[in-house]
Formats: structure tokens, C-alpha cells, sequence
């Protein structure tokens, strides 16, 4: 069998799905596409010393064109969903990274895409892939504790200090115009993929703003944002992230069900870059109420352990959402199963989306359509809500309830040369 040519958009991000490629025995790397040329050129050395001969490419169009199965999106997180409807109408398998979507027009778009293509779309949502969620998930998968009635997932990172590197002072980077609750496939995703279950009302807030960060462009400030939701069952998650001060940041998932509970450790770190290190804490009741055992490991690799070893990123969780990529194409039971669809992560999105209606509403509980049902979908099929003007035209909205924080030329100044110094 042939292996599969894939091509990655975005080589900043991608590299961590470029560094799979490269050594998956299923698929072949054939092409890379960024602007940026010192990641285009970091992305063709990695190929060069792997012995793969790949094509580089500044512009999309042209990459468009390149002889490829499948094409892994990890450019800027506000486009996945315009470029991945070009290509899945191409004919090409696509791999999103976070968001799914930036608007509900985008999200139904999305959707008819995947569905009229045929082709296979999937969500590179890797918090769902650590090893500690992933555990967790095969765990509540077996029936160990029941169905879910409470879970919390928490992604507290505060950007302020990478700032610099991950905006390079434009003023009009798509991470100066996000909106507090956007940000929410880390915290909630997870909780998603171990339970389950769909999300299907939401309320949202935000919160005060930190005015003791130097200003760095963000229109926001620096905040978090908070989803209370409900599951389609009737169980609650709270869901929160953000930029609250703490260090290392949290990243930590909590499930409470009929019969007991998982949870990960908070104050330990989730990841490193030799690898995973959460431990987790299960729960489980016996014949006898409130009486039953405790184990507190830290979890180690199932699925495709040998090859799965090999990747760091994101606690191993990268090679992952690439490998069930690779594996749903390819019909395998694996990818069949653990590959996140259309479906979900649009799910996922859309958490974030009406959490921000409801906190710009005065906290209102918002009801989440079930885009699955084309019924649904008309309602939503022209709704360009966002806070980023070029797509949202006069629904544009503010980047935090309290209105924008505008900032000087000079802010901009400082933040590039911040990042041209290495700061």
C-alpha cells in the first residue's frame, strides 16, 4: 500500500505535526506552506536530515496545487475553517488544529463541506490526547464510575510572557481580537471526548481585567473566561481558562460519576518536554455506599505505545491527533473511534461562542444547536457574530464586555522589538 501524501500548512505550529510525518510509516510529507521563511526553512532542514525530499511554498495557492491526499491546517487559529471547506471541496482528507471555526456561519459551512466531500475532517483538539485525559476516557469508556454528573476542565495559562513570540507586534494578529471564552476546546474538549456527551446549553462570564500587565495589544486584556455548561444528560462542567497568574500553568480535568470519579493532579505539571508526568486519582465505589478503593498512578501509553514514545510535544498528545488522522482515513478501527469529526468539534467551538453571547447578556443561559440536524442549521447559515471586523462587518462585537482596550503605535513598537531581541 502507498502511503499517503500529506501536506502541512502553517510550519510554526506544524512542526510538531511535520516532526510525525516524517517518521509515520503510513504517510509521506510532500509539502509545506508557511510566509514566515525562517519556520519554512526550519521545516525543510528537518525533512532534509530525515532524508525526505519535501516542497516548500509562501504561498497557499500555489501549495493548493501540490499533489496531496491530505493537508494538515495549523495556521492562524481564526482560519481553519475557510481553508479546510477549500480543500475538503478539492478533494483533499484535512486535519484542523484549534478552533474548529471562528463564526456559526462558518460552523454550518463546515459541516455541508464534510458531509458533500466525503472526505475525512478532523480536530487536532491534543489536550484530548494527554495521557492522563486519554486514560481517563478509556477508563469512563469501561463503565469504571458511571455515568458523568459533574466535571470541571481547567487550561490556566497566562500568555503574557510568550506574548512577544506569538504575536511579533502586529497590530492586527488574530490573538490581539480574541474574546475571553474563544480559547475553549483545551478546557472543555477534554471533557467532551471522555464522557461522551454533547454540550447543549450554555452560560457564560468573564472576568475582571489584570491592569498590572504591561500593555502587549491585547484588546481583551488580560482576563479568563468561564463556561458553565450542561451536558445533554443533565450533568454540569465547569469549564475555565485564561490568563490567571499562575506558575507553572494548570491544566487539570476532573469527572464525577454515578459510582465514583477521576481526577487529574493540578499541582503537578501535565506536561514537560521529556514527556508526560500527570498522575491521576480514581475513585470507585463498591456494593457498599460511599466505601470503595483509591489508585493514583501515572498513566502510561496504550495505543501504538512503541511509536507513540517517540513524540514529546504536548505530553505525547501531537502524534496522536495526527496518528488517528492517518488511521480514519486509512478505515482502521483506531482512527474510526478516537479521531474527533466535524461533529464534536464544532460542538466543542460553539461552547466558546455562545458562552460570549451569554456573558455579553448579562450572564442569560444560551441554548447550543445541534448542527448535526440540518433542521438547525438555517437559523445560524448567515450569522457572521465574531470580534474580528473582516468577517463579522457590522456584527462585529467588542473584546470583552467592558469594551476594547485600544493601545498607541508604541505598544506595537515595543512588542516587536521584544520579539526581534528574543525577549
Amino acid at each position: 500500500m502507498s502511503k499517503l501524501k500529506i501536506g502541512v500548512f502553517g510550519a510554526y505550529r506544524g512542526m510538531t505535526m511535520i516532526n510525525v510525518l516524517l517518521n509515520h510509516p503510513d504517510a509521506e510529507l510532500v509539502a509545506v506552506c508557511d510566509k514566515f521563511l525562517p519556520a519554512l526553512e526550519k521545516a525543510g532542514a528537518a525533512a532534509k536530515e530525515a532524508g525526505i525530499s519535501i516542497t516548500l511554498y509562501e504561498s497557499f495557492d500555489e501549495f493548493f496545487g501540490h499533489d496531496m491526499d491530505a493537508v494538515v491546517l495549523a495556521n492562524y487559529a481564526n482560519e481553519h475553517a475557510p481553508f479546510a471547506v477549500r480543500l475538503l471541496k478539492s478533494g483533499r482528507h484535512v486535519l484542523s488544529e484549534v478552533l474548529p471555526c471562528e463564526t456559526l456561519a462558518q460552523a454550518v459551512e463546515l459541516i455541508e463541506a464534510v458531509e458533500e466531500s466525503g472526505k475525512v475532517y478532523a480536530y487536532a483538539e491534543n489536550y484530548c490526547y494527554m495521557d492522563h485525559t486519554f486514560e481517563m476516557r478509556r477508563r469512563y469508556e469501561k463503565g469504571e464510575i458511571g455515568e458523568v454528573m459533574y466535571a470541571e476542565g481547567e487550561y490556566i495559562h497566562d500568555c503574557a510572557g510568550i506574548w512577544p513570540s506569538i504575536t511579533y507586534g502586529e497590530r492586527d494578529h488574530w490573538r490581539n481580537s480574541l474574546y475571553p471564552t474563544y480559547y475553549c476546546t483545551h478546557s472543555f474538549g477534554p471533557i467532551m471526548t471522555i464522557t461522551g456527551k454533547r454540550p447543549v446549553r450554555v452560560t457564560g462570564f468573564v472576568t475582571n481585567r489584570n491592569y498590572t500587565v504591561p500593555p502587549l495589544g491585547l484588546k481583551q486584556g488580560e482576563c479568563a473566561g468561564i463556561e458553565m455548561v450542561t451536558l445533554e444528560n443533565g450533568a454540569i462542567v465547569k469549564s475555565v481558562h485564561g490568563h490567571l497568574k499562575r506558575e507553572p500553568g494548570s491544566i487539570n480535568y476532573e469527572v464525577y460519576g454515578m459510582k465514583g470519579s477521576m481526577e487529574s493532579q493540578r499541582f503537578m505539571p501535565s506536561y514537560t518536554p521529556e514527556g508526560q508526568e500527570a498522575e491521576i486519582q480514581v475513585y470507585k465505589e463498591g456494593e457498599k455506599v460511599c466505601v470503595g478503593t483509591n489508585e493514583r498512578y501515572v498513566p502510561g501509553k496504550v495505543v501504538e505505545n512503541e511509536l507513540a514514545h517517540k513524540y514529546a510535544t504536548h505530553g505525547g498528545a501531537d502524534f496522536y491527533a495526527t496518528h488517528f488522522f492517518i488511521e480514519k482515513i486509512l478505515g482502521r478501527p483506531d482512527g474510526e473511534h478516537y479521531s474527533i469529526d466535524v461533529y464534536d468539534a464544532i460542538d466543542m467551538g460553539l461552547v466558546g461562542i455562545f458562552a460570549y453571547r451569554s456573558a455579553l447578556n448579562k450572564n442569560q443561559p444560551m441554548e447550543i444547536p445541534n448542527l448535526r440536524n440540518k433542521e438547525e442549521r438555517d437559523k445560524w447559515r448567515n450569522d457572521n457574530i465574531c470580534t474580528n471586523p473582516a468577517v463579522a462587518g457590522d456584527q462585529v462585537l467588542p473584546c470583552h464586555p467592558d469594551g476594547d482596550i485600544e493601545y498607541d503605535d508604541e505598544v506595537f513598537e515595543k512588542v516587536r522589538k521584544m520579539w526581534l531581541d528574543g525577549e
